[in-house]
This record gives structure tokens, C-alpha cells and sequence, in this order.
């Protein structure tokens, strides 16, 4: 992972500037930095070779104050707690900026996913629900999926969850099987969010998108499908990477194509008529709109300077340090900050939510039309914040997200 700075040392960071224009005073501001609640938990899981593994996981709720918790859970080898606390962070502040009624969350477990069976996975997940059972619900927290976690984790977790209640419980998970209350539309939901962002800075240059050059980091659910729609709206796609390396070509790819590739081999890399290159490359392409979709910490301030697109539209949770967030202002790029490109992901997942309390089904167009609606008011308040603020969009959209955030914290009051 590129630069020396922690995803959490990054989030205080962004959480200070912000604090300061917004004048909070130091006891909220110590009270925006610290997790409400931060679990850690053992997980002991029978392998299929008959041993014992205790993985650990953990959960981490930072603040409910505007409804229930919300965020991802994710299982990589690289899980920290500090980590865990960032994306919790950034999860708050993103509710907010889209104006959901939900708190920041996050989970990990620290295991290698990829080197797992299919039943190791499930017992593990079970096991972990189990352990988060007291923590976790429809009004208390509700998990989703994240990075090597899919439908068919949440379909286990819901399952779990519902067997102790006794009944089904599906609004207790989102990112959901359709056949188990899934919404039509999330998977594509964060991409699509991305990609109307990208469409809406883009208006505000007097930037075509059809024709607009796109270069993608990361080629998994999100990356994939930025490029994919990019691609249906007639972007040309001059470079995708996964974590193996990176494909490029000035002729533009098909996103389709490379996705067939990617299935049978396991890598974008060696595509016909592209050449090879490095991740660190797939960053330097020069291109209209870039979506770095992969990890933290991606664009640091040795990148920033080589950096040649017009938009950057964070696909990623914190790919972008804030020493290259003043490095790409100063170069006149606009960045779309994370926690408004890809809150779409977590707009969807709130109207699986209402779906399921309800008991409705809404249809793919209803889906996307209030997605669309939602991803353009949202990017309209932090642009109009930072025309008022003179200040770039991720300080707009964190002093847009953290004051909504304070305001709501210093209404309720603390109890007792």
C-alpha cells in the first residue's frame, strides 16, 4: 500500500480541518474522533481439515446520532482495528452528506478469504454473527457487504441473525440475494452513484461525457461496474487494473470483454491488444475522469504530481491522502472526495432497508430514479458549500457531512 499515513491518521486529520472551519468546540470535536462502541471478538472456526483457526474480528459503531448504525464488513488479510475506526468515521460523514438517516459502521474479520473454502467462509461468518448478535439489528446496527464479502454473506449473516430471533429478519442485513429481499439495483448502486458524480462535475467544466476518457483502479464490484456503465454511456475506457496489475490501451476497451478475461484467468492482465502496466501507472494515465476503486491510500503526495486527469471520482474509501488532496487542488483537478462519489452504495443499501420494513418490492427503475435524484442533490450541496466555503469539495462535503452530524449530537444532548 502506497504512503506511510493510516487510513485512521487520515480520517482525524480530515475530521480536524473540517472541525475547525465549522469552529466546533473541543469536547464535540473528541467526541466526532471516538468510536461510540468498538467490539473485538475471537473467532474459532473448525477447518475442513478437522483443525481449529481462531480469526479476529471485529465491529466498530462510531455514531448513531442521526439512526441506526450502517456500514460494510470485510474480510482481508490487512484488518486492523485502527483501519476499521477510519471507515466507521467516513461512514458517519457519508450518511450524512446524502442525508440518510443512519450512523457510521464497520467490520472486519483479519483472514485470508481467498484461501478459504466455501464452508470455512460460512462457518466463520456464522460464528462471528453470533458473537455480534447483542451489538447488531434492524435498528441497531445493520451490516452490508465490503471487501471479499458478497450477497451471499449477508444472506448467511441474515440467516444466523433470524434462526436466534426465531423469525426472518431480512432488514437486518443489506446487500442481500433478490430472493431473500435484495434490492434490484445494489450492486451497481455504488458505481452508478461514481459515475453520476463524475457526470455531474463534469456539467459543472462544460465537460462531454460521452466521449470522455476513463481511466479505472480496481476492476472488483465497483471498479468493474464504473467501467461498465462509463463504457454504456459512451466514455471511452483507456485503462482498467485489478490487484495483479493493470491494462491499458488508446483505443479504448471493452469493460465487457475484459471482465470474460478476468473470469477465465484470474487477471486483466496480458488482454488482447492492450499493453501491461503497473497499478501505480493505471494512477498516472492520462484521462478526463479517474476512478481510483481499489484501497486506501493510493494518490499520496509522491503520486500527486504525476496525476493527470481532470476528475477524480473516488470509487475507493480514502484512496487519496490530504498532503495529494493539496497537491491536486493546486494543479486545478477536480477530486469528488469518497464520501460523496461512492455514498450511492450506502443510498441503495437504505432503500433495501425501508423495502423490508415495509415489506415492498420497488422496481429497477424506482431504484435507480431515487438513487439518481439522491447522488444529484447531494453533489449540489457540497458544491454549493464549497462555492460558499471557497474551498475544495472534500472539505465542502466533510464540513457538510460532520456538521450535519454535530448538529444532530448537540440537539439530543448527552444522557444521562
Amino acid at each position: 500500500m502506497a504512503g506511510a499515513q493510516t487510513a485512521l491518521t487520515v480520517a482525524n486529520e480530515q475530521l480536524r480541518i473540517a472541525a475547525e472551519r465549522l469552529k466546533l468546540d473541543s469536547g464535540l470535536r473528541e467526541m466526532l474522533a471516538s468510536p461510540k462502541r468498538s467490539l473485538i471478538v475471537s473467532i474459532s472456526v473448525k477447518m475442513d481439515d478437522g483443525n481449529i483457526n481462531v480469526f479476529s474480528g471485529c465491529r466498530v459503531q462510531h455514531w448513531d446520532a442521526r439512526g441506526p448504525f450502517k456500514g460494510g464488513i470485510r474480510y482481508h488479510p490487512n484488518v486492523t482495528l485502527d483501519e476499521v475506526t477510519a471507515l466507521a468515521m467516513w461512514m458517519t460523514w457519508k450518511c450524512a452528506v446524502v442525508d440518510i438517516p443512519y450512523g457510521g459502521a464497520k467490520g472486519g474479520v483479519c483472514c485470508n478469504p481467498k484461501k478459504m473454502s466455501k464452508g470455512e467462509l460460512e462457518r466463520m461468518t456464522r460464528r462471528f454473527t453470533s458473537l455480534l448478535y447483542d451489538f447488531i439489528g434492524p435498528y441497531r446496527d445493520v451490516p452490508a457487504p465490503d471487501v471479499y464479502t458478497d450477497a451471499q454473506t449477508m444472506a448467511w449473516i441474515m440467516d444466523t441473525y433470524s434462526q436466534i430471533r426465531g423469525y426472518s429478519v431480512p432488514e437486518c442485513v443489506t446487500g442481500k440475494p433478490l430472493s431473500i429481499g435484495g434490492s434490484e439495483g445494489r450492486a451497481e448502486a455504488t458505481s452508478l452513484g461514481v459515475v453520476v458524480c463524475a457526470r455531474e462535475a463534469a456539467k459543472q467544466m462544460g465537460l462531454k461525457l460521452r466521449g470522455a476518457t476513463v481511466a479505472v483502479q480496481g476492476f472488483g464490484n465497483v471498479g468493474w461496474n464504473a467501467a461498465k456503465i462509463s463504457h454504456d454511456l459512451g466514455c471511452k475506457i483507456l485503462a482498467v487494473s485489478d490487484s495483479t496489475g493493470g491494462i491499458c490501451t488508446s483505443k479504448g476497451l471493452n469493460p465487457y470483454e475484459v471482465y470474460e478475461h478476468k473470469s477465465k484467468t484470474g487477471s486483466v492482465m496480458n488482454f488482447k491488444g492492450t499493453k501491461n502496466v503497473t497499478n501505480k501507472e493505471i494512477l498516472e494515465t492520462r484521462c478526463d475522469i479517474l476512478i481510483p476503486a481499489a484501497l486506501e491510500n493510493q494518490i499520496t503526495k509522491t503520486n500527486a504530481q504525476k496525476i493527470e486527469a481532470k476528475i477524480i471520482a473516488e470509487g475507493a474509501n480514502g484512496p487519496t491522502t490530504p498532503e495529494a488532496d493539496r497537491t491536486l487542488h493546486e494543479k486545478g483537478i477536480v477530486l469528488i472526495p469518497d464520501i460523496l462519489a461512492n455514498s450511492g452504495g450506502v443510498a441503495a443499501s437504505y432503500f433495501e432497508w425501508v423495502q423490508n420494513l415495509t415489506r415492498e418490492r420497488w422496481t429497477l427503475e424506482d431504484v435507480n430514479r431515487k438513487l439518481e435524484n439522491k447522488m444529484v442533490r447531494a453533489f449540489n450541496d457540497v458544491h454549493r458549500t464549497a462555492k460558499k466555503e471557497e474551498s475544495e469539495l472534500r472539505t465542502a462535503a466533510l464540513m457538510l457531512g460532520i456538521g450535519r452530524v454535530a448538529d444532530a449530537i448537540k440537539t439530543l444532548g448527552l444522557w444521562p
